[in-house]
């Protein structure tokens, strides 16, 4: 069927018969706008060379962009860019109260990143990085990063994804959040992304459904927070793809806020010894 409209210079052209009504009037199509963002094939055996230019592009102007991981669909905006990161806040209406976390490209960043970070956290990104592990350090005083009311902290990931790992590399540090309005389901598609947050977003690559089947439903566990501001070995914010016995290879003494306080029971007095009647057998 045809998109265009009769041209209304030429009353006498022929008109498609795909062009007239039931009543054998012509029927004028408007064409759809185009989108005010762009959107990219990105997965499997595509060429992303395109895509991840255009999403550089549109991080250094300041812009919002949408990117697959190995958890959900995430919208970032450039880390050291205020602006950006409000525009990010304002994009999924959330507060400056919930801070996004910060996404890098490499485990090298962190020590650029953070500060005052214990031993053992090298050990637990070695063994977890890239993955669906974010942890919370103090982050560097000299860095000019504005996330949100973040009490002097960062929280920092290196997802386990190809695409996204690559787009880092080539934007630095993006804030990122899950690609939704807030107080609704995280993004598993392209399309949901697209769906919730529309031209707030200046370019949107799909990578294809995020997570896994179950049941008929796609599901995807969001990554497990640390939390390393508080207690060196660790404090667990929030349970996620890694479960706390596996996190616990690496930090025996990481604290879990779930679990029940164990308060040990109050030591009993003895019992007085039994003193065997006169003439009597002892008791056993």
């Amino acid at each position: 069927m045809s998109l265009h409209p009769r041209d209304p210079d030429d009353p006498d052209a022929p008109v498609a018969s795909d062009d007239l009504d039931d009543e054998g009037e012509s029927v004028a199509f408007e064409e759809r706008p185009e989108p005010a963002y762009d959107r990219f094939d990105c997965t499997d055996g595509q060429d992303t060379t395109e895509a991840i230019d255009a999403a550089r592009r549109a991080v250094s102007d300041g812009a919002c962009v949408v990117l697959p991981t190995d958890t959900v669909y995430g919208i970032g905006a450039d880390a050291f860019n205020g602006e950006a990161v409000q525009r990010l806040l304002d994009a999924k209406n959330r507060g400056r109260d919930m801070p996004p976390p910060v996404l890098i490209g490499d485990a090298s960043l962190l020590r650029a990143l953070a500060t005052e970070v214990p031993d053992v956290v090298h050990e637990l990104v070695e063994a977890h990085w890239p993955g669906p592990l974010t942890i919370v350090c103090r982050i560097q005083p000299s860095l000019r990063m504005d996330l949100g009311e973040t009490g002097g902290t960062i929280a920092l990931r290196v997802p386990d994804h190809a695409l996204a790992r690559e787009v880092l590399r080539r934007t630095g540090p993006l804030a990122v959040s899950s690609a939704n309005l807030s107080g609704q389901p995280a993004a598993l598609t392209c399309d949901e992304a697209v769906d919730q947050l529309g031209e707030r977003v200046a370019v949107y690559l799909d990578g294809g459904p995020a997570g896994t089947e179950v049941d008929g439903a796609r599901v995807s566990p969001p990554s497990t927070i640390v939390d390393f501001t508080r207690r060196d070995g660790g404090q667990l914010l929030r349970r996620g793809a890694l479960d706390l016995e596996t996190l616990r290879r690496v930090l025996p003494d990481l604290a879990d806020l779930d679990e029940p306080a164990t308060t040990p029971e109050p030591e009993k007095a003895p019992e007085p010894e039994k003193v065997p009647e006169p003439d009597g057998p002892a008791e056993h």
